[in-house]
């Protein structure tokens, strides 16, 4: 059975047919959902906040992975948890507190994920590596979707993999941005484990043969 994860990101969904898009995830090979929360100040842009987190988690039955480009993430880690996020992921530059905040979110109950812009090195995390569940690797520059995949990011899954292994350290390591077919599999050979797919899932003919694809990769370099 495949090791990694895939997580399709809403924000390329159609939220006119919302429910339809969360029940073609539901009944695809899918392991989670992503979440994209932005708050026009971190990022600039605006998406959703814990109301449309609580409706999403009404219609899905997988695991919800939120992931908050804003600036104070602590003020919100428990509302977007009761609003149902299973994975809460909160960017390091928006964190001068970050090891607070990743203790925050667990005592919560949900994974503590830590997103790393592009011009971020993975080394800022040597510290926190035993604390954390989770590490998103942002391959494009944060705040839009459809955006072109920055190919810097594969020595950086390369070199948090072997930090990871030198650290003793169970976390995922998960990437998001620009994310395809065209990419999929040289991002797993580099370590990656989850991959965030947005408009390469929502955007296909047939998102489910998608998603099935990129789930049924060969990982016999793993």
């Amino acid at each position: 059975m495949p090791k990694h994860k895939i997580a399709p990101s809403l924000l390329a969904a159609d939220f006119t047919r919302l429910s339809e898009e969360v029940e073609m995830v539901n009944c695809s090979e899918a392991d989670w959902l992503h979440l994209d929360v932005m708050d026009g100040r971190f990022v600039p842009n605006i998406t959703f906040g814990m109301f449309i987190v609580e409706a999403v988690r009404r219609l899905c039955t997988k695991p919800l992975d939120v992931h908050l480009m804003i600036v104070e993430p602590e003020r919100y880690v428990e509302a977007f948890r009761k609003a149902g996020a299973d994975v809460i992921t909160v960017h390091y530059e928006a964190c001068p507190h970050l090891h607070r905040v990743v203790h925050q979110i667990k005592e919560t109950g949900a994974l503590a994920g830590v997103a790393l812009n592009p011009h971020t090195p993975v080394s800022v995390l040597e510290n926190l590596l035993e604390d954390i569940d989770l590490v998103c690797l942002m391959s494009v520059n944060p705040g839009f979707g459809g955006q072109k995949f920055i190919y810097q990011t594969l020595p950086k899954v390369r070199r948090l993999r072997e930090m990871l292994t030198v650290a003793n350290s169970p976390a995922l390591i998960e990437v998001d941005g620009g994310v395809g077919l065209q990419n999929a599999e040289v991002l797993l050979r580099a370590g990656a484990d989850v991959l965030v797919a947005g408009s390469s899932v929502f955007g296909a003919p047939d998102p489910q043969a998608t998603i099935a694809t990129m789930k049924a990769l060969n990982e016999t370099w793993l």
